[in-house]
């Protein structure tokens, strides 16, 4: 007689197990924008992001109590034909969590919104909803996660499952010439492009600081310019003030036009 106990009839065990990104396979990733941004929007992949973001999304904070959270993934934003990618770290919670649209609806997106309007790459010098006429000019704004993590801390699973994103993004703008990247993570992610598109690095990879400034032996590869990230920490400490994120974007404007 068979001792084993049937699979429907076994205990379940209530340890709680982590929430990873999902392994499972998927679709090729459009490159079209209607179809990217659909795919963006609907990602499952990272199930700890999304009960994040659905979790605030249902409790607000209490300053945005009346508004209708996004609570999604959230795609890029601004010039299909873009020469400038602006690249974030993630959605802020209360943000673009909340608005849909990248670096809106908190300090941080009015504060880079100040620096691109500054050098011509944005029409109005803020960001404050999804439907409020800001247009960028040559200039995409993108994150390396969509999805708006705990402690503004993505794991590296996390962030692996959403590049995948990005490489669409950056195949579908197609003229890339410089990556403004914003943050540690954000430069990392410029890397991991780089090796995707041209291969590895020759010799030690240049250590991050806000300012520098990498242009590659391959004329076809996009220079780096990094900055601080525009976060409310290194804003009102001053570790990154207003003429400091403008000097970047004029020195990206001067790359992008070949100086």
């Amino acid at each position: 007689m068979d001792s084993r106990v049937p699979r429907a009839d076994r205990p379940r065990d209530s340890r709680r197990r982590p929430t990873r990104p999902s392994d499972r396979r998927e679709e090729p990733i459009p490159r079209s924008w209607p179809e990217l941004r659909e795919r963006i929007v609907a990602c499952q992949r990272c199930p700890r992001l999304r009960v994040y973001c659905e979790r605030v999304a249902r409790e607000k904070k209490a300053a945005h109590r009346q508004d209708v959270y996004w609570g999604r993934p959230v795609p890029g934003f601004g010039d299909p034909a873009a020469r400038i990618l602006i690249l974030g770290l993630a959605p802020a919670a209360h943000g673009a969590n909340r608005t849909g649209r990248p670096f809106t609806g908190d300090g941080s997106g009015d504060f880079l919104m100040r620096a691109l309007h500054a050098t011509g790459l944005a029409s109005i010098p803020t960001s404050r909803t999804a439907d409020d006429g800001l247009t960028l000019h040559d200039a995409y704004i993108t994150a390396a996660v969509k999805c708006a993590p705990p402690e503004n801390r993505p794991t590296p699973g996390e962030i692996a499952a959403c590049h995948p994103y990005l490489e669409a993004e950056v195949d579908a703008l197609g003229n890339v010439r410089v990556v403004v990247a914003l943050g540690r993570i954000a430069s990392d992610a410029y890397w991991r492009l780089a090796r995707r598109y041209y291969g590895p690095h020759k010799g030690p990879r240049p250590p991050f600081g806000h300012g520098r400034l990498y242009r590659p032996d391959r004329p076809d590869q996009p220079i780096l310019v990094e900055s601080y990230h525009p976060s409310r920490q290194n804003t009102n400490t001053r570790r990154l003030t207003p003429e400091m994120l403008e000097h970047v974007f004029r020195l990206a404007v001067r790359m992008k036009d070949g100086e």
